[in-house]
């Protein structure tokens, strides 16, 4: 009796809520019901789960996508009360289509460099840095350049773990040498994911959503330098000039390494002409290199027959003896985990955008505030709750805004994340990778270094692009 008491108030505080003007998208500004505000709550509460993943144990999908569900439940049952009971489900509908296309373009770029691996490419690079006998200042840099350049076709967390795993190599004991350049391989690789749809999952949605063109994010690739460079140089005097014990380790590639790193390059190629040309989803161009990939890999296996045991219950192939390239596995060994985060992600922010959440934000931020001093919060906000849900509520709230602007917005986003170790997807992976050592309050020592150059990318990008803002 209680419950069914509670929920009849609950509706009838929600239906007393709808009296608000409705906006040219049927949506209705319900920030101050009670649905909203438990949507609101919820999703703050998944967030926060988030953000304690390494303490709580808990892998960061489960809370975001729980959240999801309940959220887009609740923005039925508030339409269903305010007479719009269909316009949940076509709302859901268009979150559900960005999804596929993410989800759909990162399958096959994470299939592709979990190919690279088995291939032993990454171990290769890794042996050879190693070995070379530099002194740990070269390695800094050599470390940070590379990020740099990697990251906008790798992607920053897998160019944050490959470089990472090199600087905990090379500086086995040397703590200060491992925390330094863990951290100036963080802002490399998130700065050099700025300029590049492949280097972070906020440009390739600002790509993908069409705001920039492919070609137009390379305007920013001097300011994503810059906001490198400078906190590189001011962290580079810290830096002895020893040099390292060689591990004497090797690592060669595998058979079609270099031949799977040209098909990797022509799938890109097929996205970008797909988008660019063909006015077709970037995804369509990604799953059609899969197909490239997966042609390849049956070249491969007629090459290299396995032994087959009669024996075995599984059509004759065990596990010693199955093929030596198998796609499955390959796709198997995506992060799942991400995946599935990206999907309670944009549903959640979906799910509050219904409830007028985002306009209410979005009329503070960019009519109040303006949007120059709008987008260089939303790169400082990035460093507090993560670029991928701040970049796709600005995505949501759609404001008008000339390219230069949208350039900008991507260039915060993605530098505006290495101000804190949080902040970032290659942050976060190293701070588990390098536990104990490379840790939150090391990379905040640093953060006013990486606030200079988070303040002359910014610079650098207005001056340079002006002619991208009228």
């Amino acid at each position: 009796m209680t419950r069914t008491v509670t929920i009849l108030l609950t509706l009838l505080i929600t239906v007393k809520s709808l009296h608000a003007a409705e906006g040219a998208s049927g949506i209705i500004d319900m920030t101050g019901s009670i649905m909203g505000i438990v949507a609101l709550a919820l999703f703050i509460a998944a967030y926060a789960a988030v953000i304690f993943e390494e303490k709580l144990h808990l892998r960061k999908s489960k809370p975001v996508m729980l959240a999801a569900g309940v959220i887009w439940a609740l923005v039925a049952l508030a339409y269903q009360a305010a007479g719009k009971p269909d316009h949940a489900h076509s709302a859901i509908l268009h979150n559900l289509t960005e999804y596929a296309e993410l989800f759909l373009f990162l399958l096959a770029a994470m299939t592709y460099i979990n190919t690279l691996e088995e291939r032993n490419v990454f171990a290769s690079l890794r042996t050879w840095l190693v070995n070379r006998g530099f002194t740990l200042r070269a390695l800094f840099w050599m470390t940070g350049v590379l990020s740099f350049f990697i990251s906008p076709i790798a992607d920053n967390l897998t160019t944050a773990l490959l470089m990472g795993a090199v600087v905990m190599a090379v500086g086995g004991k040397n703590r200060k040498f491992v925390v330094i350049s863990c951290i100036n391989v963080v802002v490399a690789a998130n700065s050099g994911g700025a300029f590049s749809p492949f280097g972070d999952i906020t440009t390739l949605m600002v790509w993908q959503k069409g705001k920039v063109d492919f070609f137009e994010f390379f305007a920013i690739f001097i300011p994503s330098f810059v906001s490198w460079i400078i906190p590189a140089a001011c962290m580079a005097f810290a830096v002895e000039g020893e040099k390292p014990e060689v591990s004497g380790d090797s690592a060669r590639m595998k058979t079609g390494a270099r031949r799977i790193m040209a098909l990797f390059i022509l799938t890109i190629a097929t996205a970008v002409s797909f988008h660019n040309f063909l006015r077709l989803p970037p995804a369509v161009g990604m799953m059609l290199g899969l197909g490239y990939l997966s042609f390849f890999g049956y070249y491969l296996n007629m090459k290299n027959t396995p032994e087959i045991d009669s024996d075995s219950p599984l059509l004759g192939i065990t596990e010693n003896s199955h093929r030596s390239f198998d796609l499955f596995r390959k796709v198997a060994k995506a992060e799942w985990d991400t995946l599935l985060f990206f999907y309670g992600v944009i549903l959640c922010v979906g799910g509050l955008g219904q409830f007028g959440y985002l306009a209410g934000i979005s009329s503070f931020l960019y009519d109040d505030l303006g949007h120059t001093a709008a987008n260089v919060l939303v790169g400082i906000l990035s460093a507090l709750i993560d670029n991928i849900p701040v970049m796709f509520a600005v995505l949501t709230m759609d404001p008008v805004m000339s390219h230069g602007q949208w350039l900008l917005v991507t260039l915060t986003a993605g530098i505006g994340g290495s101000l804190l170790s949080i902040g970032s997807a290659a942050g976060v992976a190293l701070m588990g990778t390098a536990h104990g050592i490379y840790s939150f309050g090391a990379h905040l020592k640093w953060t006013w270094a990486i606030a200079l150059g988070y303040a002359a990318g910014i610079a650098a990008h207005l001056i340079l692009n002006k002619n991208y803002f009228h």
